[in-house]
């Protein structure tokens, strides 16, 4: 089975059947012992009537005890060995599935991370999680056909084969009946595939749109629109089950035909050796022989021709769902400039903002998107004409930018595992540089409140912490990244205004003498900022220090004090609220101003 530090290999992606034969061809070795081994086992599920025939003809019949005990002596060896050969099957069959599952996996994995930032606006967050839940373990399935699918062809030729030696025409109907079957069942496979196309879609678009709603609950609750969200929620849902309605239709006929068309070919068989036997033409004992091969035929090799195509009909269209996937590719990167060799100036010259190296800079704006987007701007995630010191950041190979300068979303993902790895990144930081990056974030109240500290399990998305300590969590971890820029969006959003002010002043002494970048319109931040920039409309309006542009520039004034009053209101509001981010770590420095004097300090500016 793939190791999990193995390379999956390169997938072949110019369609679902590809994919699938990739997937095989990368396990050759047990995918050959797989076809062996089912091959094997259901030719002697066959032998097994051909030696009771001979043991009824050869020592029932003519009363030879000897010869029954030697035939029946070999049944019972055949049977042992069918059994071990069966569960070597069984278990070389898992291999195969659970190689093709851990394979696609890693693919979808690598292709996600290679996408980058780029993969949410190429699909949508429902069809990556529709891959990874269900079209996976499709996939896997579908592998069922390199093993007892081969087989069943196998003992399929071989029953004709030993029907042959008993009556022509039994052969001939066995060797007509089976295809036979295939073209009843076959007309179905296309409408299978068909509706669970469809079906995977909507089911790709229902997944999205349940994660759109459970990030954004809360606004949806604030605008009203919850309401109208829903409606179109469970119109869609119905839509849904309806196409699943469609799509259990088509499984049902497939099913039941794959049921009832070996239970009546396995009748008329026998009904012809019967009266074939009766006119003397065949012996007693290879009437036996004939129903044993034919129940074989049916319960066992047609049965897994149908399952076969049934899987195989599915796993194409969960193949191709993955193969669009692995398709797309990453925004083109054709850098080959070197980054500036020491600390140098950011500069959009969209928005006009500058960034000096080795200070902390604020982006104040009162619609927090265009700060946002200057951020985006900065650290490369949308085409710009931004520079960094003489050279332009897009002709700067794309790995060294994130080498250097690091985007930190108030938004980011949490990933589930123990606190210490999760602010660890890809780095392994010792206990020193962690202890200075939590206090940096007055995050200590966090891990003191963890029943294992830095060993306490994290859960998806930080579900088991409040939005407070999830924005702090985020900050520890990007303050340990140690990145020569930081650009933070709204770092302390979701904090208390004493809180905020902790932090503010902690990330300022934390980075000093290195390039940070703060989006906020709360004065606790600005205040600490060397340089504030004041956007309007996604320009730079005016620039200077938090003091300055109160005293000088009304549009900010305004923001910043309808700011400060909304902090005061949820700090009045916070003591009676037992989800608030409260308890923070009040070891602060003497200089820290809390949120009345920030409003008072703007009064006096005023």
């Amino acid at each position: 089975m793939i190791d999990a530090y193995e390379d999956p290999g390169t997938p072949d992606c110019r369609g679902g059947r590809r994919y699938l034969w990739w997937l095989v061809t990368r396990q050759p070795g047990r995918a050959a012992a797989g076809a062996v081994l089912s091959c094997t086992w259901m030719t002697l599920l066959a032998a097994t009537p051909y030696l009771m025939a001979r043991a009824v003809d050869e020592g029932l019949e003519p009363g030879d005890t000897g010869a029954l005990a030697g035939w029946t002596a070999a049944l019972f060896a055949v049977g042992s060995l069918n059994a071990w050969l069966s569960i070597m099957r069984h278990r070389t069959m898992t291999r195969v599935r659970l190689d093709a599952n851990f394979r696609t996996v890693k693919v979808v994995v690598r292709q996600a991370v290679r996408l980058g930032a780029t993969l949410p606006g190429q699909t949508g967050a429902g069809e990556v999680v529709t891959i990874g839940v269900g079209d996976v373990q499709t996939i896997a399935a579908a592998m069922t056909v390199v093993g007892p699918g081969i087989g069943a062809l196998m003992s399929y030729v071989v029953v004709a084969g030993l029907l042959l030696s008993v009556s022509v025409r039994l052969a001939v109907v066995v060797l007509v009946g089976v295809p036979l079957i295939g073209v009843l069942v076959g007309p179905l496979m296309g409408r299978l595939r068909g509706a669970e196309t469809e079906y995977r879609e909507r089911q790709g678009v229902l997944t999205a749109r349940i994660g759109d709603l459970a990030g954004g609950l809360r606004v949806l609750g604030g605008l009203g629109g919850k309401g109208l969200v829903a409606d179109s929620f469970r119109r869609d849902s119905r839509r849904l089950r309806e196409q699943g309605y469609r799509v259990g239709a088509v499984t049902s006929w497939i099913q039941a035909l794959g049921a009832g068309l070996p239970t009546l070919f396995l009748a008329v068989v026998t009904w012809l050796g019967a009266r074939m036997a009766a006119r003397g033409e065949i012996t007693v004992g290879e009437l036996v022989s004939v129903y044993g091969y034919v129940a074989v035929l049916a319960g066992w090799p047609v049965a897994m021709l149908i399952d076969g195509a049934y899987y195989l009909s599915r796993g194409v269209v969960a193949a191709e769902r993955v193969v669009r996937l692995l398709r797309l590719e990453p925004a083109p990167d054709a850098g080959t400039a070197d980054p500036p060799a020491e600390p140098s100036v950011l500069h959009d010259p969209e928005s006009g903002v500058r960034v000096p190296p080795g200070g902390l800079t604020a982006l104040a704006a009162a619609r927090p998107a265009d700060a946002a987007a200057v951020v985006d701007r900065l650290g490369r995630y949308a085409p710009s004409d931004v520079t960094w010191g003489d050279v332009r950041l897009d002709d700067i190979p794309l790995p060294r930018v994130r080498e250097r300068i690091l985007v930190a979303d108030h938004e980011a993902d949490l990933f589930a595992g123990p606190l210490r790895e999760l602010v660890g990144g890809c780095r392994e930081p010792d206990e020193a540089e962690v202890a200075r990056a939590v206090h940096a974030a007055a995050a200590d109240d966090i891990v003191r409140g963890l029943p294992d500290g830095l060993d306490a399990q994290v859960d998806a998305q930080g579900r088991n912490l409040s939005g407070g300590q999830r924005q702090r969590v985020r900050l520890v971890r990007a303050l340990l990244a140690a990145p020569e820029v930081l650009l933070a969006v709204e770092p302390t959003s979701a904090l208390d205004a004493h809180t905020e002010a902790v932090v503010a002043d902690r990330l300022r002494a934390s980075r000093a003498g290195r390039t940070t970048v703060v989006t906020s319109a709360s004065p606790l931040v600005l205040d600490r900022a060397d340089t504030v920039h004041y956007l309007v409309d996604g320009k730079v309006a005016a620039t200077g220090s938090h003091r300055e542009l109160l005293a000088g520039e009304p549009g900010y004034r305004a923001l910043v004090t309808r700011e400060a009053d909304a902090e005061t209101d949820t700090d009045a509001g916070a003591g009676a609220d037992p989800g608030a981010d409260a308890g923070a770590d009040t070891d602060t420095d003497a200089d820290t101003h809390t949120g009345a004097d920030a409003v008072a300090d703007t009064e006096g500016a005023r």
